[in-house]
């Protein structure tokens, strides 16, 4: 059986929605449903709240020391030094995701414009 061997028209948005929305929102509902009934200080919420800052960091750290695309032009330094920057603005002004992220690009921008 291939994927052209199906002639009905409605099977790939099946496909779709079996293989794509279905496994990914099902967690979705799941964690609206329990979210509510979870104490903030619980130990299962801070193993979840563990894995996703890792995950995080994880995905952070792949763009900067391995990046892809227009990013893996740049130099190394470079890139280090704008999420550095990021990192103080965040501590500096306010604990900010929005301000430290925009810090960040303005030294990335910068750094790319006169290299």
């Amino acid at each position: 059986m291939t994927w052209h061997s199906l002639t009905d028209w409605w099977w790939p948005y099946l496909f779709i929605l079996l293989a794509g929305w279905l496994p990914t929102d099902i967690w979705r509902y799941l964690g609206v449903l329990i979210g509510g009934k979870v104490r903030e200080d619980s130990d299962a919420l801070i193993a979840v709240r563990a894995v996703a800052t890792a995950l995080v960091a994880g995905v952070i750290a792949q763009l900067i020391l391995y990046p892809s695309g227009s990013l893996a032009e740049s130099s190394i330094f470079l890139r280090i030094g704008a999420a550095a920057v990021g990192f103080l603005a965040y501590l500096r002004l306010g604990r900010h995701v929005i301000v430290s992220v925009i810090a960040a690009e303005i030294v990335l921008i910068t750094g790319l414009y006169f290299s």
